[in-house]
């Protein structure tokens, strides 16, 4: 396991263990975490625990054109009960992303202060961006995560109400694929993610898309 210093360097990905753990240490500055991004490596470690940076192999991800939407979400669309916004509450989503209790996380969540900060401060600079779903004047619904330009790299979602996190991802999806993009980072298997279109390619496929973005 690689342990980084203060020096902008990572090993290279095809180091990282089974898990996709590649390396641990450094911090969470915008530099850092670009370099991370445009090298197919994110961060992911719980409150209390070493920043911990992963390269996972295979790698979840979803080409637009690929996206599934099942009828009783094509029903949800239809029915026209949410209003879909870009980047209008990107400290609103995070927080929700941080805070939702998720069953299978028992509660926990890997967002930390540290986190939830570096990632603002990656949105200032345009970097980072969301998608809100409201009801009302309620969020019910997000996702966030880091534009490459042509390459998405999701980070987290949330929903408070039934398929806001689905139609938030859906409205994403369509959005990206008028604008071009090659693919959406999904990171790791999902199955929620799966029944959207979202599927599993070799690291090295991956990063064969991410060496041209």
């Amino acid at each position: 396991m690689f342990l980084l210093s203060k020096d902008l360097i990572f090993p290279s990905v095809q180091k990282a263990n089974d898990d996709g753990l590649l390396a641990v240490g450094g911090d969470l500055s915008t530099e850092r975490l670009l370099l991370a991004y445009k090298k197919g490596i994110f961060p992911w470690y719980n409150q209390g625990e070493p920043i911990m940076w992963y390269s996972p192999n295979p790698r979840m991800v979803l080409f637009p054109h690929q996206l599934k939407i099942s009828k009783s979400m094509k029903q949800v669309i239809k029915k026209n009960k949410f209003t879909v916004t870009y980047n209008q509450n990107f400290e609103g989503v995070i927080s929700n992303c941080r805070n939702i209790f998720r069953v299978a996380d028992q509660g926990k969540t890997w967002i930390t202060n540290e986190m939830e900060q570096a990632y603002i401060n990656l949105h200032k600079k345009g970097l980072a961006k969301s998608v809100e779903v409201w009801q009302g004047d309620d969020l019910v619904g997000g996702l966030y995560g880091i534009d490459l330009g042509t390459m998405f790299c999701g980070e987290s979602m949330f929903s408070k109400v039934s398929n806001a996190s689905k139609l938030a991802f859906i409205y994403l999806t369509q959005k990206l694929e008028k604008e071009n993009y090659k693919l959406i980072d999904c990171q790791v298997y999902n199955s929620h993610l799966a029944s959207l279109g979202a599927t599993e390619i070799s690291r090295d496929e991956f990063l064969a898309y991410l060496k041209f973005n």
